[in-house]
């Protein structure tokens, strides 16, 4: 399996994800996967200046992300997805990819969202979501950075 790690991060690409867990973690190729920022060149821009130098980005529609996952065409890389929020993960996950962990870091406060913990703030459809995901048999933590203790991500929203 390519993928080394999954992360939910409303940022995306950013200080946390280009620093810690790349360099933690030995990523060679991060992945975004959102079908309206895969569309945006801007998006994109900011995206490749805040990747890491000798790590590789893709930014693709999830159908895109899941077809190139199960065709094999990252098996020699070591893949970190991230996303938004968790419909992207259980959209790849229907797909077809095997997901065994997920990593919540950070979801935006909006007016429809409530705070579960310090930068994650989530809406009732996403619990519906992150309990679809858990269902699947995927594990779900929330874990900021690398030396932050990983918890149980469900135990906060049940």
């Amino acid at each position: 399996m390519t993928i080394i790690a999954n992360r939910i991060d409303g940022r995306l690409i950013h200080g946390q994800v280009a620093n810690l867990w790349t360099t933690k973690l030995d990523i060679t190729r991060l992945m975004v996967i959102d079908d309206v920022v895969a569309e945006s060149t801007v998006d994109k821009s900011g995206l490749k200046l805040a990747t890491p130098a000798g790590v590789k980005l893709s930014v693709l529609p999830v159908k895109k992300a899941a077809d190139n996952i199960l065709n094999g065409k990252y098996d020699s890389q070591r893949l970190m997805v991230i996303a938004k929020g968790p419909e992207q993960f259980l959209e790849l996950v229907n797909y077809g990819v095997k997901i065994d962990e997920l990593n919540v870091g950070n979801m935006s406060q909006t007016n429809e969202t409530r705070s579960i913990k310090r930068s994650i703030n989530v809406t009732d459809k996403d619990i519906e979501t992150f309990k679809e995901l858990n269902n699947k048999g995927i594990r779900i933590i929330s874990q900021m950075v690398p030396n932050d203790n990983s918890e149980d991500f469900m135990s906060l929203i049940k």
